[in-house]
This record gives structure tokens, sequence and C-alpha cells, in this order.
């Protein structure tokens, strides 16, 4: 079947040199920017409430929707409400503020997916934004049997040090509340640094003011796809634009995973995805 997945090892040992090693985290304007254009983004979400009833339609399957750090379900609420409307039965992880991998996160982030997975009597479709997004594709890892696609908004899951993250001192606030890794994996991302076994795509920006963009990427393979747009990290998970990729995506049959091609009037918003070839990133 055209556009249907092949599947990759997904314990492939991680290979850093796919980013480029100098990356380091964004500039300090683009840190500035970040709180002005959350403003902004509430704005555009607004004066482009008309483009949301154009977006696909979905089939009902359960989507489970994961905060990024230090943020809980109130940060997802929008695109919740939005995957709601438009057809979807989404789930927030109903887990508090998120402060990073918790005993209770690594108890029951699994628990959850498992429960919405029997309840439906379908796999789940995981969002994860920033941190959120490496907690999903952890999940997929774990629980491939019950996850149907992975989408990731800003998430730096390719990350080799905090260095490259201006959200590093937050994490590291938090580390006292962390739990140990169950098992030793030589990554700072755990298994999220991995191929996923499940169709996976990345929604990334390079004008991201907190985490290097370069570490939101993989190369392109048959479950992988990096899908470029203009948003802040802190403004993709309402973004209206994002929305509409996000929605072309879920509407995807089990299993397939076809380019996407944001129709003729939308296309400014999604400038060339950069593409991981052999070590380095090109436009």
């Amino acid at each position: 079947m055209a556009g249907r997945t092949s599947r990759v090892d997904p314990v492939k040992a991680f290979d850093a040199s796919v980013v480029s090693r100098a990356a380091q985290a964004p500039g300090r304007w683009w840190l500035a920017a970040e709180v002005p254009r959350v403003a902004l983004g509430w704005q555009l979400m607004a004066s482009a409430t008309p483009l949301l009833p154009t977006t696909a339609r979905g089939d009902g399957h359960p989507v489970l929707v994961l905060p990024g750090l230090g943020a809980g379900d109130l940060s997802t609420l929008a695109l919740r409400n939005f995957l709601r409307l438009r057809g979807w039965r989404p789930y927030g992880w109903h887990l508090g503020r998120n402060v990073g991998p918790t005993a209770a996160v690594r108890a029951e982030l699994p628990a959850t997916i498992q429960r919405i997975a029997r309840r439906n009597r379908a796999k789940v479709s995981i969002i994860g934004w920033s941190l959120g997004g490496i907690y999903a594709r952890e999940l997929a890892h774990l629980h491939p049997d019950c996850v149907r696609r992975v989408i990731t908004l800003a998430s730096p899951y390719r990350l080799q040090h905090h260095r490259q993250t201006h959200a590093g001192g937050m994490f590291a606030h938090f580390a006292h509340l962390h739990a140990p890794k169950e098992e030793e994996i030589p990554t700072v991302t755990g298994r999220s640094a991995y191929p996923v076994p499940v169709p996976a795509t990345s929604i990334y920006s390079r004008e991201d003011g907190i985490v290097a963009w370069q570490h939101c990427l993989e190369p392109a393979t048959g479950l992988s796809e990096n899908i470029r747009v203009r948003s802040g990290h802190l403004s993709i998970g309402f973004d209206p634009y994002v929305f509409h990729a996000v929605a072309d995506r879920l509407a995807l049959p089990e299993d397939v995973l076809k380019p996407y091609r944001p129709p003729l009037h939308l296309r400014p918003f999604f400038p060339r995805p950069d593409t991981l070839l052999g070590g380095e990133h090109v436009a």
C-alpha cells in the first residue's frame, strides 16, 4: 500500500553525529521574543478561527496530549478542544505541573496509555509539547502495541547536553524530584533519542527561543518526518497553522505516513523542512 510505513529497529545505537555538535541554545534575542510571541500567538489564533473548520476531520480515535516543562493541562486546553471539535477523543495527562520525570510520571504515564487504549479498544496517538514530546517517544518505545503515532511540538529529543536549551536551569531546579533511570541509557533524553517503532512527526521551528532546533530533528525514514513552522517555543502549542498540520497527520490511517503537503495558501507558514544527511543539517 502506498505510504504504508516500514518498520525500523527501535534500539539501534544512538548516533550523536546526526545532529550538529556545535548547536547551542538559541540566541538571547530569540529568547527575549518568546513572551511577546505568546500574546501574538493568541491574537493569531483568534484571527485564524475561520481556518480551523477546514482542517481534517477525525475518526474518533483517542489522543493523549502531554504538556511541556513547567506547564500542565491548562496549556494544552486549546489544542484538546480543537481535537474534540474535529472528531478525535483527546485526553489530558492529569498529573499536575510537569516538573520532569518524577516517580509519578514514570509510573502513571505507561498505565495511562494502556488504560486509554483498553477503554477505547484502539491505539492511542500521542502529542507532546517540548518535554512532553520526549515522554511521548518514550511511551512509544515502551508500549508500541498501544501507540498509533507520535507528534512532537518543539521537542529536543536529540539533545546532547543541557547547555543546548534555555530550559536546562528549570529542569535542574526540579532535579531533586526526579526518579532515577530504571536502566542506563547513554543519552540525555533516554529512549526518546532512538528511532521510534511507530509513525512519528516532529513539528519544529528555527525561530524557537528555548531549545536548539537542530535537536528536534532526525533523519526522515519510512516512519519519521520533520515539519517546519514559524512559531515560538511557547506558542507552538496553540498556533492554528500547527493545528492544521496536526489534524492532517492524525487523520492518516494507522501505520501510514505520507509527506505533509499544506494547501497552497498555507505554504508560506510552512518553510521547507531541514533534513539530516550524513551528520549535517541542510536547508
